[in-house]
């Protein structure tokens, strides 16, 4: 449906009524359901076929609303200031009865957004409640940045889709752990490090131990993940017979691929971001035998893609 009033009110009583709803956000689009309602998560988890371990981020439309979900210290208040609406989720201690611990996974923490896009943010201020919105596709498939793939993993299975066009940034939020006395990067993505060390005024730990797979701490933390049908090959020198090829910024390694698409032939890494999901798709319903990607560089905008690309990459 087209996100004008119309379709933005719909999606709202659809939600009220513990629907499910794909909304467009500035990430990606998202799959959203009442976070406060089991039932609604439940079938949320269902159509996604995700694991019921994986927490889910509560969508709501402003930093007030927040505060209602979760506990903000003072550095989670001066990262939400400065960066929300954006994409950005901060993982602070739970106001338990604000959600359903089915979001929550049974956590005493909860992940919470305040997303940029217009769209989503009426509607959440029309639903009133958090929403748990993870990506609109498949668990573990290609996150979807469009209408179109949405609908590719998902008909049949959601009430509604809100068609606002392509999503702007294209790749999921950056995630901190702000539970402790410094924030942890949990997840790098659309918001780089960079920003946020310049905001808090010191470097961004990384979580010093493994992730479980059977408990992970936020979403989009286990190893596989965002993974195509077919194997993807990092850092690749050459191209083996039958591979697609993922390059950047016009780069060619010897071999002949079945299909070539640049994330940026200019070598703009918002660029990158925004087109890596619609990339991955197009080049896995290809035919080809497999993707490899080129080398890509790890700054900025850069650490989220090859953190995307590494679990599209790792073992399933």
């Amino acid at each position: 449906m087209t996100a004008d009033d119309a379709g933005i009110n719909e999606a709202a009583r659809i939600l009220s009524a513990g629907g499910l709803v794909a909304l467009p956000t500035e990430t990606v689009y998202g799959l959203a359901c009442d976070a406060t309602d089991a039932r609604a998560v439940a079938r949320l988890y269902a159509a996604k076929g995700r694991p019921s371990f994986n927490p889910l981020i509560a969508h709501v439309p402003d930093l007030d609303a927040a505060r209602r979900v979760g506990h903000f210290n003072t550095e989670a208040e001066l990262l939400a200031a400065q960066f929300w609406p954006g994409p950005l989720t901060l993982v602070v201690p739970a106001i338990e009865s604000a959600t359903c611990d089915l979001a929550r996974a049974g956590l005493s923490s909860v992940a919470i957004r305040v997303p940029a896009h217009p769209v989503a943010r009426a509607v959440l201020s029309a639903v009133g409640r958090p929403i748990a919105a993870p990506s609109a596709n498949r668990s573990g498939h290609v996150s979807p940045t469009s209408a179109k793939h949405v609908m590719a993993d998902l008909d049949g299975a959601i009430d509604m889709v809100l068609d606002a066009g392509p999503a702007k940034v294209g790749i999921e939020s950056t995630i901190l752990d702000c539970t402790g006395l410094r924030p942890v990067l949990l997840r790098p993505g659309g918001l780089a490090r960079s920003a946020i060390e310049a905001v808090l005024g010191h470097k961004l730990a990384r979580l010093a131990t493994p992730v479980s797979e059977n408990a992970p701490l936020a979403p989009g933390m286990l190893a596989s993940h965002y993974a195509p049908s077919v194997p993807v090959r990092l850092d690749a020198s050459h191209i083996e017979p039958g591979e697609a090829l993922l390059t950047f910024a016009g780069a060619k390694p010897p071999g002949e691929p079945a299909i070539v698409l640049d994330l940026s032939p200019a070598g703009d890494l918002m660029e990158a971001a925004a087109n890596l999901f619609a990339h991955l798709r197009a080049l896995d319903a290809s035919g080809a035998r497999g993707i490899a990607v080129v080398p890509l560089p790890h700054e900025g905008l850069g650490e989220g893609i090859i953190d995307r690309l590494q679990r599209a990459a790792a073992p399933r």
